[in-house]
């Protein structure tokens, strides 16, 4: 494609979606962009959200990863269904019986200060360093494919992307964003069915006859490309309850347990409507990641039959990330290149800005006091955290530019499994445990586990047999950190700790226990 025209579909592509900043910015409160006035309607959320959770390194990565590891990613998702259950019965009726704003101010009214504070961090520490990275793949497709032929260093493409984000969702918020990720989720699936289709027609196949043809396809090792299913090598990352359970727990964590995703759902009108919001996403997610990887075969199958060389390293490694852009700008035609652009576009900016909005929500309402604060102050306030954010991220992909080494999803799932691991203990212990803590040794304990399990991590083929830790370590930080918890517990009834000046709500809550379990007995309650 020529740069006029890269240039064009952006323009057109952002002038969309600050229209419809525009218009659902109208009349915006701090309270609109927190929490959509809990008026977002459910199909809208559920459809978004696909586009926040895939984000632009799914849709770069997962395809170009089936060259080394088959269909094996699909175990993954297979888990995220078991994971998003446990978020639709219990985790959700529990935030929306609490009515929280912030999901952590629920350890706030379970342990105290420091644990919420805790949790807070350790939720925007994660989300900060995985949606900067995934942005930052948004911004190497762009400078490879547009801004090099124009001259335009990459530090300037870093900066008016990051600057383009902050436009459409500084006043908006989680109200824009329910419109916005909904708009660019359509260009998302849209992508991967059309690039797709091109490669099936360029090869004369039907999608049966594809699949067939990506199975007969293998790698270097032997393996076939279409293989879903890993159960015979146990010390493998690839072994499928690695796989599987982690998955599981990767989807609780970085969905349940994450703001940014939790806040579109609290955005709903009532838990009966977030919970459909929830089935929808678990069915569409499953769909189109099986897309994905189908779309990830394909690339390699034609490749195979028509010759292409692919984008290699210094090493003589392919370089996977760079497979699916490759051809899908130089070989597919132009259909297929608009819309791999649109796609990818649409992927990593629909991530990022639903991320900065909740790192903003986060950061206001977990450590500013929002709730002490008039509307004046909140204004004023929030748009300096919204800045702020907006910097750390251009921050972190320039970072990136220098020390990125390895393919993103499997970086991205890395951080978020050492980073999410004490949230995961911190809430199961308050869910599973009635026991007080002692709160000021929370935040060692939640330092300490994913430390130990880098450690462990580090350590695990020499001390068992050659095993190799895949996604299941974030399971081993979370019970790092719930056995923490235990120590530094002590015998007792959780009560709800004395109300303190950062704590927005007043409803007292003398048994959070009992309350999770009669909200998930009592639905309608909420």
């Amino acid at each position: 494609m020529s740069p006029l025209l890269v240039a064009s579909l952006l323009i057109g592509y952002f002038l969309i979606l600050i229209v419809i900043a525009w218009y659902t910015s109208r009349g915006a409160t701090s309270d609109s962009f927190f929490t959509g006035n809990k008026q977002s309607p459910w199909y809208l959320v559920a459809f978004g959200m696909i586009g926040t959770s895939l984000s632009g390194v799914t849709f770069i990565s997962i395809p170009g990863s089936v060259l080394n590891e088959g269909m094996a990613y699909y175990q993954v998702v297979l888990g995220y269904i078991l994971g998003y259950l446990v978020i639709a019965k219990v985790l959700m009726p529990m935030y929306y019986r609490l009515n929280l704003v912030s999901i952590y101010e629920f350890l706030n009214q379970r342990f105290g200060l420091f644990s919420y504070k805790t949790g807070a961090a350790f939720f925007i520490l994660s989300r900060t360093l995985g949606s900067a990275m995934r942005l930052y793949l948004a911004t190497v497709v762009l400078q490879l494919f547009l801004f090099d032929d124009l001259g335009v260093p990459y530090w300037v493409t870093s900066l008016t992307t990051v600057a383009l984000i902050w436009v459409y969702t500084f006043k908006g918020g989680i109200r824009t964003i329910v419109y916005t990720d909904a708009f660019q989720t359509i260009f998302l699936v849209s992508a991967v069915i059309i690039c797709t289709i091109v490669i099936a027609n360029a090869l004369g196949m039907d999608f049966g006859q594809l699949y067939k043809a990506i199975g007969n396809t293998t790698n270097e090792a032997g393996l076939s490309l279409n293989k879903m299913f890993f159960f015979d090598d146990a010390n493998s990352k690839l072994f499928f309850p690695k796989q599987f359970f982690g998955g599981m727990f990767i989807a609780i964590a970085m969905t349940g347990l994450d703001q940014d995703l939790m806040q579109k759902n609290l955005s709903c009108k009532s838990i009966g409507e977030a919970q459909k919001n929830m089935y929808s996403f678990t069915a569409i997610i499953v769909i189109v990641n099986f897309l994905f990887l189908l779309l990830g075969g394909a690339l390699y199958v034609y490749a195979n039959q028509k010759g292409v060389s692919l984008p290699m390293s210094e090493a003589g490694k392919v370089i996977t990330d760079q497979v699916f852009p490759t051809l899908a700008f130089s070989k597919f035609g132009t259909l297929a290149g608009v819309f791999f652009l649109l796609g990818i576009i649409a992927s990593s900016y629909a991530s990022a800005d639903s991320a900065l909005a909740a790192l903003t929500t986060g950061f206001c309402i977990d450590f500013l006091n929002f709730h002490r604060r008039d509307e004046k102050q909140k204004q004023r306030y929030k748009l300096w955290v919204h800045i702020g954010f907006s910097l750390i991220f251009l921050f972190i992909i320039l970072l990136m530019r220098e020390i990125a080494t390895k393919d993103l999803i499997s970086l991205v799932l890395t951080v978020a499994s050492y980073t999410y691991g004490p949230l995961l203990g911190l809430f199961f212990f308050g869910i599973l445990s009635k026991r007080p803590i002692r709160d000021i040794w929370a935040p060692v304990v939640c330092i300490l586990a994913p430390l130990v399990c880098l450690w462990i991590s580090n350590h695990a083929a020499d001390w068992f047999n050659g095993y190799n830790f895949g996604y299941e370590i974030l399971i081993v930080n979370g019970l790092l950190t719930y056995f923490g918890m235990f120590l530094i517990s002590k015998p007792g009834i959780g009560m709800q700790p004395q109300r303190r000046e950062d704590t927005l709500h007043t409803t007292p809550v003398t048994d959070l226990n009992t309350e999770i379990i009669d909200t998930n007995l009592n639905p309608s309650r909420s």
